[in-house]
């Protein structure tokens, strides 16, 4: 049997398809479709930290949860106050959980032309090397520097860490500047 744990509305839930779960508002209609964000596939034996797969939830209604009473009290001065409070929530049920072959279909289907520039930018990354000292370097040192590197010295130090160090920080400054150099 599979599993996976999504977040959600800033969450984290345990789900298996066919199940049904109350989760915060979200926003969209009964009877609606979305993906939630999958931090972990497992099932069995196996789990899976960087998942590909997708979940697939349907939004079955939305609803008002149990009612909360609030109330306050001054002793010896005639002072009450009372409020009550519902959460609105939204009733899921979870549709699939799998792979994601949407995505990989997608993927195949990329244009001969730019398969080509993948293939050339794959050439350049492969002849161009990361700056003098990269391996040395921190994050902070990193994201500093990172605006004044080349195209290929950028695309072959996030191979780098992708392939070696794999530190969020340096991946993501990494491809910011690369993002800014298009």
């Amino acid at each position: 049997m599979s599993y996976a744990i999504i977040s959600l509305g800033g969450k984290q839930y345990r789900v298996q398809e066919g199940e049904r779960l109350l989760v915060d508002r979200v926003a969209a209609d009964a009877g609606s479709t979305f993906e939630p964000r999958v931090l972990l596939v497992g099932g069995d034996g196996k789990t899976d930290l960087s998942p590909s797969a997708t979940v697939t939830a349907r939004i079955v209604g939305h609803e008002l949860g149990d009612k909360i009473l609030i109330g306050k009290y001054r002793r010896r001065t005639g002072y009450k106050r009372h409020t009550g409070y519902r959460s609105r929530l939204t009733r899921i049920e979870i549709e699939s959980i799998g792979s994601a072959g949407g995505r990989k279909a997608a993927a195949k289907k990329e244009a001969p032309a730019q398969r080509e520039t993948a293939d050339a930018r794959a050439e350049t990354v492969r002849t161009a090397h990361p700056p003098k000292g990269y391996e040395e370097m921190t994050v902070a040192e990193i994201s500093a520097a990172v605006s004044g590197w080349r195209r290929p010295n950028l695309e072959a130090a996030l191979e780098y860490e992708r392939e070696h160090a794999n530190r969020k920080g340096a991946i993501a400054a990494l491809e910011s500047a690369l993002k800014e150099k298009e």
